[in-house]
């Protein structure tokens, strides 16, 4: 199995950045891909961003394209989510997510981490 704890959420000015973390633990070597997706108050969850756990095949839903980042350290086994330019609209309980070789779709997750934007 493979554990997912985000961490690094909290309360941030519009036009403010932010980092969250996932760090990964188990069976990492069985991880595909890693994803970070949010759930906005009183909707349903969207997908922010991913990338191959071998690196590569990055990509971002346009609404946080150019202000997102997704990245990896291969020594901690973490990815992070760099925020910048942060809207009242990016606010949300955000998530991280693992799809594992051989599984279709992401299968583990984290607690998730509230990020709130201030207008």
């Amino acid at each position: 199995q493979v554990q997912l704890v985000e961490s690094g959420g909290g309360l941030v000015q519009a036009g403010g950045s932010r980092r969250l973390s996932c760090a990964a633990s188990g069976r990492t070597f069985s991880i595909f891909a890693m994803a970070w997706f949010r759930q906005p108050p009183g909707k349903e969850r969207e997908f922010v961003a991913a990338f191959r756990w071998s690196g590569g095949n990055t990509n971002y839903a346009d609404s946080v394209k150019g202000r997102f980042t997704i990245s990896r350290d291969n020594v901690k086994n973490t990815v992070y989510l760099q925020m910048n330019s942060l809207k009242p609209e990016d606010t949300a309980v955000y998530y991280c997510a693992a799809q594992l070789r051989s599984v279709s779709g992401y299968s583990h997750w984290g607690q998730g981490t509230q990020v709130t934007v201030s207008s």
